[in-house]
């Protein structure tokens, strides 16, 4: 099934720059662009893309008030969203997933990871840049509740608990890939895996449950 892309920013060279890459995929298609926030909103209302991808700073409406719009906590049927972006602040980062945004990344993160936040957030799962969620992490810890993480309803295999070390040090599936030598879509089914055994929604929770599985063990 091919991937309907909306893409808002207000650079048009940054606009043809991710067209490319994500109509180089086989099963992705750009089907929409917007110069700012508001008509981003209007255009993924009316043309119902899969996956929307926003800038942060844009005119009219910037890219964390139009991800609220449509995707934000009572949005009856909400699109998924990936927020993009070259400014790597923390207040961005925590807006935009309140905001209700499926991912967060930085514009350098290059073609893989790109196209892996695309297909996760049409996925219904999250991904964040590694770096990104190495700092929730790190927030998380400062705040986290007393008490053990809850326990998996099925133990986890020698494999799931690579995966799960991989995961919390921010790689990305494709790294994981790279550094288990197995293939993405193992990857794939092993993270699915673990995020049912673990009760996790999306791969930052499994990587602040191995945080706490860790640092309470």
């Amino acid at each position: 099934m091919t991937v309907r892309v909306l893409i808002a920013d207000d650079q048009e060279l940054v606009r043809m720059g991710l067209r490319m890459i994500l109509n180089a995929q086989p099963d992705i298609e750009v089907v929409g662009e917007a110069v700012d926030g508001a008509e981003a909103v209007a255009l993924a209302r009316s043309i119902r893309p899969d996956v929307c991808l926003f800038d942060i700073r844009m005119p009219v409406t910037d890219g964390i008030e139009a991800t609220r719009a449509l995707a934000g906590p009572g949005v009856a049927d909400p699109i998924p969203v990936v927020v993009i972006t070259t400014f790597d602040l923390d207040e961005y980062v925590y807006a935009a997933l309140r905001a209700g945004a499926r991912g967060f990344l930085l514009k350098d993160a290059g073609p893989a990871l790109l196209t892996e936040a695309v297909h996760a957030a049409a996925r219904g799962d999250a991904l964040i840049a590694p770096n990104v969620t190495l700092r929730l992490l790190e927030a998380f810890a400062d705040s986290a509740p007393a008490g053990p993480p809850p326990q998996p309803i099925e133990p986890l295999t020698e494999r799931e608990e690579q995966v799960l070390a991989t995961v919390a040090r921010g790689l990305s599936n494709t790294e994981i890939a790279h550094e288990l030598h197995i293939s993405l879509s193992t990857v794939k089914t092993h993270i699915s895996s673990l995020m049912t055994k673990i009760g996790a929604r999306n791969r930052v929770d499994v990587a602040i449950w191995a945080h706490e599985s860790r640092r309470r063990s």
